[in-house]
């Protein structure tokens, strides 16, 4: 017992050391992780730490459980207003086309029967949260907030989908009697019902009772975790999507101003990559790597045709109705990203003795293994490519919320400055800072300083505000400057004017000399831009105006602050 404990610490103080030589290299965290447990079950240690289905089945469970919960905390409602629509198709129709098509391919390649081969589909049919929610946040991609909307609802909500459709293939597959449609039926009516309505209560629960009850600050991310796994656990008994339940529970009590919810996430951020890390490893000690020589190249086939086949069928059909534009569509079916929910599936045949249940598991080990180093690792490279990337959001160097009352909503926020917009130094005179806020004191050369209005602040200076969760946007863009690459650079992406939204078109053409049509001439530009665009907009849309390009740069609900313009 004392030797496997000390192995798997060791393997996991390994993986998390080598994880930023992971990032160097651009291989995805979740490849290492599966790539040491492999090798791991290859050695004596496989045998030390051999681990058997059912357990790898409940490790599975509650990871993907606890990284859902992570990922639904993260998520702001209104991601929900712009990417609900086309998440939910694609969470519905998409899955069915995409196992679809790739069930008849595998059927082929593998020479399967119809059955078994649309259950490969169904196994490898849906997007996988973990790796979608690491891989982004892991590589700093900030997306136009349709794509990333659309991914996030996507990939949180489209297992139960996937695992009716398993559980019925399966059925089907083993059963000497095949069930009845009405009951195909309800067990997915039970799947997306139980799942969503007992989301949606729980999240309302846990939100009134965090708000209600005052406990020690450390035991509230324990308290969020052992509740979540209490409702995935139990809409699960009842036959109701446990997954769908736990991201909903999380979305509905992260957007309720829940008492020290920064400090959960920070806490859950840990918990999530723990339950990534230890997924993937036991996972990897699932697989014989001399099984699976006799599947490499068949699945690499197989998972061509998922990735640009059955995945860009399952995009182009499902979005169509919602305007995307094809740079849109393009990035999303490019991130359709598989981690552990198709091993996880692989499971359900190989438990219930399924014929070739080997199988099931072997290919979706190969097509998870491919998806992670193709698609995973050209993320950044192919939205930069698209332009769907934006400038990074300034923000705070560091932030702690003020417990200091039920009404209050303050937080500290310290900002530290840069050299180029603080050299020479000066003081805040003739600054306009966002009503309220209060500049407390400085740290400069390790000295602590009192603020005071006289006080000049220069280029490395560390300023400690207390303030509102809305005022660190704008105070960001005032005290830290730090930008990336060129191409997004504010000024570049959006342009070195910006003009506001409510600017009638009929004063730009008398002011700045621009061509426009009689007829546009009462419209603002916020009538223009939402006119000219197939959907409501977003932050980094792009509208021609003659010789003009105008870019959303701000935004206040639906209304647009602010326009930026490229000539």
């Amino acid at each position: 017992m004392l030797l496997s404990l000390l192995v798997v610490a060791a393997i996991l103080m390994c993986s998390i050391l080598l994880s930023p030589l992971s990032n160097r290299v651009g291989m995805p965290v979740l490849l290492l992780f599966l790539g040491i447990g492999m090798l791991a079950g290859q050695s004596e240690i496989g045998r030390l730490l051999a681990a058997d289905t059912e357990t790898a089945f409940l490790i599975g469970n509650l990871a993907l459980a606890i990284i859902l919960l992570d990922g639904g905390m993260r998520t702001r409602v209104e991601t929900f207003r712009v990417g609900l629509r086309p998440a939910l198709s694609l969470a519905t129709l998409g899955v069915l086309i995409t196992a679809l098509v790739t069930g008849l391919a595998a059927m082929f390649i593998f020479d399967l029967p119809l059955l078994h081969g649309l259950l490969v589909g169904t196994i490898v049919s849906s997007t996988d949260a973990a790796a979608v929610f690491a891989l982004m946040q892991n590589q700093g991609l900030r997306l136009n907030q349709r794509v990333s909307a659309t991914l996030e609802i996507e990939s949180g909500s489209n297992d139960p989908m996937a695992i009716f459709l398993t559980i019925l293939l399966v059925e089907l597959v083993s059963g000497e009697v095949a069930p009845h449609w009405s009951d195909a039926l309800l067990l997915l009516l039970k799947q997306v019902l139980f799942g969503g309505l007992g989301g949606w209560l729980g999240g309302l629960l846990l939100a009134a009772l965090i708000k209600r009850i005052r406990l020690q600050p450390a035991f509230y991310p324990l308290l969020v975790t052992a509740a979540g796994l209490t409702l995935f656990s139990a809409i699960a008994l009842i036959d109701g999507s446990g997954f769908l339940a736990i991201y909903l529970m999380g979305v509905v009590a992260g957007n309720r101003g829940i008492r020290n919810l920064d400090d959960i996430l920070q806490i859950h951020d840990g918990l999530a990559w723990l339950s990534q890390l230890c997924l993937f490893l036991t996972l990897g000690l699932l697989l014989n790597l001399a099984d699976l020589s006799g599947y490499v190249l068949p699945g690499i086939l197989l998972a061509a045709v998922l990735i640009l086949v059955a995945r860009p069928l399952s995009i182009a059909a499902s979005l169509w109705p919602f305007g995307f534009r094809w740079e849109e569509q393009l990035f999303i079916s490019w991130v359709g990203l598989r981690g552990a929910v198709p091993i996880v599936l692989a499971l359900f045949p190989l438990m219930s003795g399924v014929e070739h249940a080997e199988l099931f598991l072997l290919v979706a080990f190969v097509i998870v293994i491919l998806s992670l180093l193709v698609q995973g690792t050209t993320l950044t490279r192919v939205a930069r490519a698209l332009k769907l990337e934006l400038p990074a959001a300034p923000q705070a160097l560091q932030k702690a919320v003020l417990d200091w009352g039920d009404s209050a909503d303050h937080r500290l926020l310290i900002f530290e400055l840069d050299g180029e917009h603080w050299t020479p130094a000066r003081t805040l005179s003739g600054i306009r800072l966002p009503a309220g806020v209060v500049l407390s004191a400085l740290l400069r050369d390790g000295e602590l300083i009192s603020y005071k209005p006289e006080l000049k602040l220069q280029g490395g200076d560390r300023l400690a505000i207390i303030g509102r969760e809305q005022d660190e946007l704008p105070l960001a863009k005032l005290f830290s400057s730090k930008e990336s690459i060129p191409a997004l650079r504010e000024n570049v992406f959006f342009g070195s004017f910006e003009l506001n939204g409510d600017v009638i078109l009929s004063d730009l053409k008398q002011g700045m000399g621009v061509a426009v049509a009689d007829e546009l001439l009462a419209l603002s530009l916020q009538q223009y831009i939402t006119d000219s665009l197939p959907n409501r907009p977003i932050v980094g849309d792009r509208v021609a105006l003659g010789p003009l390009t105008l870019v959303v740069k701000e935004m206040e609900g639906e209304k647009i602050l602010r326009v930026g313009m490229k000539f």
